[in-house]
């Protein structure tokens, strides 16, 4: 019990800003017209500096952590092949709007990288922030990328025009391809671009909570359900299974369990309100998922004691 009031402590600066949002955009002058302006501030500038900065920040050991990035890429391509076959299964694809699905599939493999960093510190320490770094400067650009390719497809906009244009792709290649040249950030910078992931943070969850709609979420229950599964409860057990078969030892398993089971990324509401669709709904997702990890992060940590 305690270690779910822990889980909840630590998701509440999350769903109380998305609370913040939702009564700001209904109950006072900071209507729709205020938040479409903060959208695009944190699309085209706050979010990818954050992503920037946080992959370029800690140096990323491929070696020491082969095992667990081979996890790592494992649970993240398992969650991407899921939620992109969700519209062909029999019994579920008849009841999912392809629209949606293209906007909402990122909701089950994204990842909230700053609750990973959170908890990876408080679980394994400093090994822990450098196992997470190493997961985060590789899958952050490749979950991306396949959270974009379902909307230009569906949009039948060419993805590679998409991922030139696309700010949070840039930002992660490019943080991605710093880190690996060794490039880091001036320490006289460093306390700017952190304030900027902070605003980029807030900002981005108060965005989502103004934008949620969940009226929108009861007419694509299946959609939802089925996304928040694989988010929730498939991809921790992915994890565990990936833990005893490639015999990683305790702190590397309790880093990819966690990062298995962390609420979706913040960010995805933005990236697909800024892309033309149904961004209500994704924020609906995005709250429940972050309200889901507090159920999720003890489930998986659990499996493997």
């Amino acid at each position: 019990m305690l270690e779910a009031v822990n889980y909840a402590q630590l998701l509440f600066p999350d769903f109380s800003l998305i609370a913040c949002g939702w009564l700001l955009c209904r109950y006072t002058p900071l209507d729709r017209r205020v938040w479409d302006q903060v959208e695009s501030l944190v699309y085209y500038f706050l979010f990818p500096v954050l992503l920037f900065h946080s992959i370029v920040r800690s140096p990323l050991d491929f070696g020491a952590t082969s095992n667990l990035l081979t996890a790592g890429v494992g649970v993240g391509l398992c969650g991407i092949a899921l939620s992109y076959a969700l519209p062909f299964l029999p019994g579920i694809g008849a009841h999912i709007d392809r629209r949606d699905h293209a906007a909402s599939a990122q909701i089950a493999f994204r990842f909230n990288s700053f609750i990973c960093l959170a908890l990876a510190d408080r679980i394994a320490g400093p090994e822990g922030l450098l196992m997470i770094a190493v997961l985060i400067g590789v899958c952050v650009p490749m979950f991306n990328i396949a959270a974009v390719w379902p909307m230009t497809r569906h949009a039948q906009t060419g993805l590679a025009r998409q991922l030139l244009r696309n700010p949070l792709i840039i930002a992660t290649v490019t943080g991605l391809i710093a880190n690996l040249l060794g490039l880091g950030v001036p320490t006289w910078l460093e306390p700017t671009l952190s304030r900027i992931g902070a605003a980029s943070l807030a900002l981005g969850l108060m965005a989502a909570g103004a934008g949620m709609q969940f009226a929108t979420i009861a007419r694509g229950k299946v959609l939802a359900l089925s996304v928040l599964t694989i988010r929730h409860l498939l991809l921790p057990l992915i994890g565990w299974w990936l833990a005893v078969v490639l015999k990683l030892h305790p702190a590397q398993a309790a880093v990819l369990l966690t990062f298995s089971a962390v609420p979706t990324a913040s960010s995805a509401y933005v990236l697909a309100a800024r892309m033309g669709y149904n961004g209500p709904y994704v924020a609906g997702l995005v709250t429940l998922s972050t309200l889901l990890g507090v159920a999720s992060l003890p489930f998986a940590l659990g499996l493997i004691r």
